[in-house]
């Protein structure tokens, strides 16, 4: 029977140990005073408040979410407009995701010399452009170059924006600080589609322009609520050591955090989205309506985990939430490819995305928890996103390779067997959360 390394908690905690003076975060930490309080079974210790910090990065994030679902469903249209076929489209909307594959690595050098809050804040400028001159392309070639730079925009942002919620998060409610984070985007990603189809009766270009200008809104207000935070700034980012890549690999939480980050680009980024719409037509013979539902009940799923899943990654450990999504998530991809009807269809599409939201708020604490508050982890922060990246690159390409050659049953059982297979390779990471004394990452 596989069984977890039980969390030892000082008692009434609910969480991960309350930091002391010395040494925050640090339970073993001798130099911190004796609370009274923990020697009985009846205190709790106070909840801790989500920094303002932090909160302000997640509106920016509703933000973000928004704007970019707002262009999402023109972006095939629009390229279209310019008289090319369905494969030259798809290669406007791919050619983002490369971008920001390519370029992370620099993203996160980026990071180490100048600091998280003015990479972000360039990021959001650089996306902004980007999507500006969308608007104003005239022709094909010019829409995928300008597409394309904005992903080199979006890993910078996105790289900084984990790296900023690492060093201002308090150890104690990473987890909860991450279902909020995710939760931001995951209501964005929602409503932007059903906006951008409401301004797209205005124009294809319409939405393109909103979307640059919220961008705009979102790096001022960053920009002025940030200013006087002394983490995430150049002269920090040289005081601070950076972890090296070489050195967080060495860490068994962190490789198997890149291993589960690839499983889960593959198939809830990738082949979700890319065949789901296919298989609903193809083999269920319906239209792009349940198309739209069974990516919607997906984010409900999801939503409902982040409901509660932050949290019980800081009280029970990452490590139990992070197989469980996998496993979750592995076992409801696997079985759509095995449905014949509507119903069968949906449940298992909501249950594939109630195991994504219990993977990736556990799945990025684990990482925070690796790289710790007093480091700059640029690198090894973009080598995390890469895997994510790559997975949803190459997942919609090899599955959709299996769906024309065998069917769609082997297209969701294989993407089934990777997040599976990632969960097994989890057997063996390391528990970032303990209540045992400190040990060295193996």
């Amino acid at each position: 029977m596989l069984k977890f390394p039980r969390l030892r908690r000082n008692a009434g905690s609910t969480g991960a140990a309350a930091p002391t003076p010395g040494n925050p975060g640090d339970p073993g930490n001798p130099t911190g005073p004796a609370d009274p309080a923990s020697e009985t079974h009846q205190a709790r210790p106070p909840r801790l408040p989500i920094p303002r910090e932090i909160r302000v990065l997640i509106a920016a994030a509703f933000v973000i979410a928004l704007g970019y679902g707002l262009v999402s469903p023109v972006l095939p249209q629009f390229a279209q407009s310019f008289n090319v076929g369905v494969a030259a489209a798809s290669v406007i909307v791919s050619a983002f995701a490369f971008t920001r594959l390519i370029f992370a690595p620099v993203g996160g050098q980026l990071i180490g010399k100048l600091g998280e809050r003015p990479v972000y804040i360039t990021g959001l400028l650089i996306v902004a452009a980007s999507t500006g001159a969308c608007a104003f392309a005239q022709g094909y070639w010019q829409l995928l170059v300008f597409r394309g730079l904005g992903g080199i925009g979006s890993t910078m942002f996105t790289v900084s924006a984990m790296g900023l919620i690492i060093r201002l998060a308090p150890p104690t409610i990473r987890g909860r600080v991450s279902s909020a984070y995710a939760s931001a985007f995951l209501l964005g990603s929602i409503g932007g589609p059903v906006l951008g189809g409401l301004l797209a009766g205005f124009g294809l270009r319409v939405p393109f322009v909103v979307y640059a200008l919220a961008l705009i809104v979102a790096a001022a207000v960053v920009f002025f609520r940030l200013k006087d935070v002394s983490l995430g700034s150049k002269d920090t980012a040289k005081k601070q050591e950076p972890m090296g890549f070489r050195e967080a690999f060495g860490d068994s939480a962190y490789r198997s955090a890149l291993v589960s980050s690839f499983a889960n680009g593959w198939s809830s980024i990738g082949v979700r989205v890319a065949l789901i719409p296919l298989f609903a037509g193809a083999a269920l013979g319906a239209g792009p309506e349940l198309a739209g539902i069974a990516l919607a009940v997906f984010a409900a799923g999801n939503a409902a985990a982040l409901t509660f899943s932050g949290r019980l990654a800081d009280s029970i450990g990452r490590k139990p939430m992070v197989i469980t999504g996998l496993v979750v998530n592995g076992l409801a991809t696997g079985a759509i490819g095995f449905t014949t009807s509507v119903w069968p269809f949906l449940v298992v599409s909501v249950i594939a995305g109630l195991g994504s939201g219990l993977l990736n708020p556990a799945q990025q604490a684990v990482v925070a928890d690796v790289v710790g508050n007093d480091k700059s982890g640029g690198k090894v922060l973009a080598a995390f996103q890469m895997m994510a990246d790559t997975g949803g690159i190459l997942g919609p390409i090899l599955a959709g390779f299996l769906a024309d050659r065998l069917s769609y049953t082997w297209a969701f059982g294989l993407t089934g067997l990777i997040t599976l297979g990632a969960a097994g390779i989890w057997l063996n990471g390391r528990e970032t959360v303990s209540r045992e004394p400190a040990r060295e990452p193996d």
